[in-house]
């Protein structure tokens, strides 16, 4: 496995073995590794010839008020997992081989699917996700680029980029990597001590009971909201939001939505988390 930090070594690299039309994929991360970033990986091994990870910390999609600073760094460790996977390529660019003119700069906005849920409660967080995911596509130019589902909001914003944009790169999502209890894995779930790392486990089981009434024919998706939020007050969570919506536009769910997603963010402690679910219902809209 070659580790990389210049965007001009990175393109020679990938140039030689792009003249050998053979297929480039990308796993996008911000590092701290675990089994669901190494899942993105395996895949994309069954799908092209050359797997080129990143590790980016980006600061652009970090709030004032956020974790950028704190934000686990393991690059030994990360490395180690990925030599052990059988990555190919590691790119990991400093914040000024990224963003060399500084800060502010261009910025990728992408209407209509990041001004709510996550988008609303951090403003700008999308902008930095949307930029960052570009300037790794024009660096790279990968065939195919995997991005885990547990970030739902993100997917799908990064779909509808890649669409607007006429992006040639397929996009995959993988289902959710989740420990045995169902917590989704995360790199932040490092944060969480013992007694809050117990109790995390109770956002999945409200999405599970939310998504278990409303294939059994609830449509008073009101109510539902109201049960769960309070499930999770009486987990020890404090709720960001939980909403349902269109899967496919991340819209409010009308009469023609056949698929839909359940979203959930929380803070327990002084972590946030995040989940979903998605229902396909057997008939009609809701």
């Amino acid at each position: 496995m070659q580790t990389l930090s210049s965007i001009r070594l990175l393109r020679e690299l990938l140039g030689s073995f792009r003249k050998t039309n053979k297929k480039i994929a990308l796993v996008p991360t911000m590092g701290n590794l675990h089994a669901g970033h190494i899942a993105l990986v395996t895949e994309a091994q069954t799908k092209a010839d050359m797997v080129v990870t990143s590790i980016f910390v980006n600061p652009l999609q970090f709030g004032p008020n956020e974790d950028f600073e704190r934000y686990p760094r393991t690059l030994a460790a990360d490395q180690a997992k990925l030599f052990d996977a059988g990555n190919h390529v590691l790119f990991t660019p400093s914040a000024a081989e990224m963003y060399p003119a500084g800060m502010p700069q261009t910025l990728v906005h992408v209407p209509g699917c990041t001004e709510c849920l996550c988008g609303q409660k951090r403003p700008g967080h999308f902008d930095g996700v949307s930029t960052v995911v570009t300037k790794l596509f024009n660096i790279i130019q990968p065939d195919i680029a995997l991005f885990g589902n547990k970030d739902y909001q993100q997917l799908t914003t990064i779909r509808k980029m890649v669409n607007e944009l006429f992006f040639p790169i397929e996009i995959i999502g993988l289902d959710t990597i989740r420990e045995s209890d169902g917590l989704a894995m995360s790199s932040r779930n490092g944060y969480l001590n013992s007694q809050e790392r117990q109790q995390a486990s109770k956002l999945y089981e409200t999405l599970v009971s939310i998504k278990n009434t409303l294939e059994s024919g609830e449509k008073n998706h009101s109510r539902l909201i109201q049960q769960g939020i309070y499930f999770l007050e009486k987990a020890g969570f404090l709720p960001d939001y939980l909403e349902i919506r269109d899967a496919l536009s991340l819209g409010p769910v009308d009469s023609n939505s056949q698929k839909l997603v359940i979203l959930g963010a929380a803070f327990m402690g002084k972590t946030r988390l995040i989940d979903n679910l998605t229902v396909v219902l057997n008939r009609g809209g809701v």
